[in-house]
C-alpha cells in the first residue's frame, strides 16, 4: 500500500463522539524536549490526562502488553480498517503501519478524560481533515543548532539518521510556526518556563475558571 494513499484522509469521514473534553494533540520535533514535558503532564495531572492507544502491525517487543501500549495487528486487518475509515490518522515507518482509531478516542473521552495525541506533522494535518476538534499544541527547539546538540548527547543517531532528524525537524518547524496551524507554540529553552507555558494553557483552556495551582484539573469538568 503506497504511503501517499495512506496519508490521503476523506474530509468529514469520521464522526467523533464529544462526550468528553477536547483532546490534546502534541507535535514537535524529536529533541524538542515534548516527552518530558507531556511526563511532568501526566505526573502532576494522573487522573486527568489519558493516551489513545495506537494500532500497529510490527511484532510486539519485550515487554510490550497489547491494549496497553499498542493493539497489535496484522497489515491485512488494519488496511481494511483504512478503508472502512476507522482511523483519524496513520502513517508508515520502517514498513509498517501505524494509526490512531477513531475507537481509541473515544474510548478516553467516555472516561471524562483528556485524551492525549502525542503525534507528527503529518497526522496533525489528516486530524486537521476531521471534525474531532483537539487543542494543538506545537513544541519547539530555540534553534535547529540547539537541535542538533541535543540529539547528538543522545548518542543513539549515526550520522545518516541525525541528518535525517534535523532534515525532518526544518519541515516540521515550518508548518509548526506557520501562523493557525496550533492554539499555542512553545519554545522549549527553559524546561520550567515552557512547563509553566504549557500548565497555563491546559487550565486556561479547559476550563476559564479554573486556578493556577490546583492540584488536579479534571475536578473542574
Amino acid at each position: 500500500m503506497p504511503i501517499q494513499w495512506l496519508r490521503t484522509i476523506k474530509i468529514g469521514y469520521c464522526s467523533m463522539i464529544h462526550k468528553g473534553p477536547r483532546p490534546l494533540v502534541l507535535c514537535g520535533p524529536s529533541g524538542s524536549g515534548k516527552s518530558t514535558l507531556i511526563k511532568q503532564l501526566f505526573d502532576e495531572f494522573p487522573d486527568t490526562f489519558k493516551f489513545s492507544v495506537s494500532h500497529t502491525t510490527r511484532m510486539p517487543r519485550p515487554g510490550e502488553e497489547e491494549g496497553v501500549h499498542y493493539y497489535f495487528t496484522d497489515k491485512e486487518k488494519m488496511q481494511k480498517q483504512i478503508e472502512n475509515r476507522e482511523f483519524i490518522e496513520t502513517a508508515v515507518f520502517s514498513g509498517n503501519l501505524y494509526g490512531t482509531s477513531k475507537q481509541a478516542v473515544e474510548d478516553v473521552q467516555r472516561l471524562g478524560k483528556i485524551c492525549v495525541l502525542d503525534i507528527d506533522i503529518e497526522g496533525v494535518k489528516q486530524i486537521k481533515r476531521i471534525d474531532l476538534n483537539p487543542f494543538y499544541v506545537f513544541i519547539k527547539p530555540p534553534s535547529i543548532v540547539e537541535l542538533e546538540q541535543r540529539l547528538k548527547a543522545r548518542n543513539t543517531e549515526t550520522e545518516e539518521s541525525l541528518k535525517h532528524r534535523l532534515l525532518t525537524a526544518k519541515s516540521e518547524l515550518e508548518y509548526g510556526e506557520t501562523p493557525g496551524n496550533f492554539d499555542v507554540v512553545i519554545e522549549n529553552d527553559n524546561l520550567e518556563k515552557a512547563y509553566e507555558i504549557l500548565r497555563n494553557f491546559i487550565l486556561s483552556n479547559y476550563n476559564p475558571h479554573c486556578r493556577t495551582g490546583e492540584s488536579n484539573v479534571s475536578r473542574f469538568f
